[in-house]
């Protein structure tokens, strides 16, 4: 009984270190129905904004005449990591669980589908040039991509 005993308690605990790791990523492929669409939009914004921030900073530092550079590194991780977070969300909520496949005979909902994948590669094009420079033009862009594909994904009309 205490072999079981501690076996469950190891494979509890394993079970727990596994959640802990994807906690960036989706909610879940299982798939348990329960999706927060607005809450995955409202924090790729999050995102945005802070890999933003990450940029002003970073361009603010690398102006100084003496760079704190543990801090130049520290905002440098920071933008890779929030860029990361935003293709996560994009990949493996998006476009792994919630947006559906659709046959080309449907074509209004085919044309949206393909407007919905169109704009979630932009974003996470996007999300990989964020990190490759701090040029806030890329930030305006991917804000606008985002928006575009809240207005696909939450209201029927075309755009």
């Amino acid at each position: 009984m205490k072999k079981i005993s501690k076996l469950l308690t190891t494979a509890l605990f394993i079970s727990v270190l596994s959640f802990s790791a994807f906690e960036s990523k989706a909610h879940c492929e299982i798939p348990c129905g329960i999706y927060g669409d607005s809450v995955r939009v409202a924090l790729i914004y999050e995102h945005i904004e802070t890999v933003e921030k990450s940029m002003n900073m970073i361009n603010e530092l690398s102006e100084q005449e003496n760079p704190d550079y543990n801090q130049l590194v520290r905002w440098v991780v920071n933008k890779e990591e929030h860029a990361k977070k935003i293709q996560d969300i994009v990949s493996q909520y998006f476009l792994h669980q919630r947006i559906k496949p659709v046959e080309a005979n449907n074509e209004e909902a085919y044309k949206k589908y393909q407007k919905q994948l169109e704009t979630l590669h932009h974003i996470l094009v996007f999300a990989m040039k964020s990190k490759q420079s701090t040029d806030l033009d890329v930030i305006d862009t991917l804000r606008a991509k985002v928006h575009n594909f809240e207005n696909l994904y939450f209201h029927s009309h075309d755009h």
